[in-house]
């Protein structure tokens, strides 16, 4: 869609936009990912993107409360009108937009989606919603699944990992993450950084854990950090910068390591191990356009990797020589990174899981005999499931004979799981990641 210059209608501009952006997540065919900022006018895109990421967030309260105003559900055909019904419910419950705005302009909306029709029905039911707020919310929270904003599956898997902590790590994946930056000590040290942006006025503190890490009181659009586009800072959770210093004492005694990193995009860790090492570094990644990405993120960093577009279960992309190290950031479920994906609700199944870690399976496998002997793997996930980790590198090692866990049980982050070190998702910190350090034996 260009952009609408006229002024009187950008409200019903953006929540038709949102709806729009929301139907590929409610019919399963799309994510967050493609959501496309430039859809609405500059001043309307922050609003844009808090109603679809909101609305992701709070979805299965969301959908209880809509079913509970609505006399019977929406066509299939109508995923965008089911859209907007949510996206009035988020707006009414969980914003401070004005309530003839989150009822006036959602319903006007449905006009632009060509479907006159539905906003007589969405005024209704939202009208309905200012009205019986308390009563339909107490209702619907009777649910377990919709007053902790999950999935009834997640849950169960969560409880059943996490005893003692699955409560809080679903109450802390629906709050959004904090912003992350990691500081390139080529530049500055995060010392003299976190005092550059005090005088931006920009308010962070020191990150606990991850060595490089500043998290930001607030989050701020990256052309205002002082010296982004010169490679200074980068944006990054502080749970994933943690692979840095856990490859560390492979890499940093072998200057010119020769190096893996095997599912590469979006290039996070990627820029962070070519800017702490002196290593000759392969990127691999299966996605060209993600590829691309990581490529663009080495260009404002001034750093170079060999990229290759391939697929990390095969090896006809292998030179024959052994690596050093290999880091696998292996693809997960996403449940330790919710906060920022909230899409993962609505997108992630059950059997999803299995498949993920038959996958997890054959890249382990698969990559293990391109590392020499005496050489490091760091299996890295963004997952809370211990199938993805604690179980998966467990049943790695019982077959194969010379691997053996080096994971360091002596770090202040994270909990013993396994073999590995897991991190849970903390509302003012850090993501929820796993990490286990394989060593291969030497004959």
């Amino acid at each position: 869609m260009s952009e609408r210059p006229t002024k009187g209608d950008s409200g019903l501009d953006v929540r038709a936009a949102a709806a729009r952006s929301l139907v590929p997540i409610l019919t399963d065919k799309g994510s967050l990912a493609g959501l496309d900022e430039h859809s609405v006018i500059a001043r309307d895109r922050a609003l844009l993107k808090e109603l679809c990421y909101g609305t992701c967030r709070r979805l299965p309260r969301l959908q209880a409360l809509a079913s509970r105003l609505l006399k019977q559900p929406f066509k299939k055909r109508d995923a965008d009108i089911q859209a907007l019904l949510l996206i009035g419910i988020y707006q009414l419950l969980y914003m401070r937009t004005p309530a003839h705005a989150a009822v006036g302009e959602t319903a006007g909306a449905a006009r632009l989606l060509d479907k006159e029709w539905a906003t007589r029905v969405l005024n209704g039911c939202l009208r309905r919603l200012q009205r019986e707020a308390d009563a339909l919310q107490a209702e619907v929270d009777r649910d377990e699944s919709v007053a902790l904003e999950h999935p009834q599956w997640l849950l169960g898997k969560l409880r059943s990992a996490w005893p003692e902590q699955w409560r809080a790590i679903a109450e802390a994946n629906n709050e959004p993450g904090p912003m992350t930056l990691r500081v390139n000590q080529r530049h500055n040290d995060r010392e003299a950084y976190l005092q550059r942006l005090t005088e931006q006025g920009l308010d962070g503190h020191l990150c606990l854990h991850a060595p490089d890490g500043i998290t930001l009181t607030h989050p701020c659009d990256v052309s205002t950090l002082p010296g982004f586009e010169q490679g200074h800072v980068s944006v990054q959770d502080e749970a994933a910068q943690l692979c840095a210093a856990l490859l560390g004492p492979a890499l940093a005694p072998r200057p010119g390591a020769h190096v893996l990193d095997a599912c590469c995009a979006p290039g996070g860790k990627t820029a962070h191990l070519l800017e702490q090492f002196d290593i000759s570094l392969t990127a691999l990644d299966s996605d060209n356009q993600r590829l691309a990405k990581v490529d663009d993120t080495l260009g404002r960093l001034g750093l170079s990797a060999e990229l290759k577009h391939a697929d990390a279960t095969t090896r006809d992309w292998w030179s024959g020589t052994p690596f050093d190290a290999i880091l696998l950031d292996a693809p997960c479920s996403g449940t330790g990174v919710i906060r920022r994906h909230p899409d993962i609700k609505a997108l992630r199944r059950k059997e999803d899981i299995r498949q993920l870690a038959k996958l997890q399976q054959r890249l382990l496998d698969n990559l293990w005999p391109l590392l020499r002997p005496g050489g490091t793997l760091l299996y890295a996930t963004c997952s809370v499931l211990p199938e993805e980790n604690a179980a998966q590198i467990d049943a790695f090692l019982d077959r194969t004979p010379d691997a053996h866990a080096t994971t360091p049980h002596d770090v202040a982050w994270g909990e013993q799981s396994g073999t590995g070190r897991q991190l849970f998702p903390d509302v003012n910190s850090h993501d929820g990641f796993f990490y286990a350090r394989l060593e291969k034996r030497t004959a």
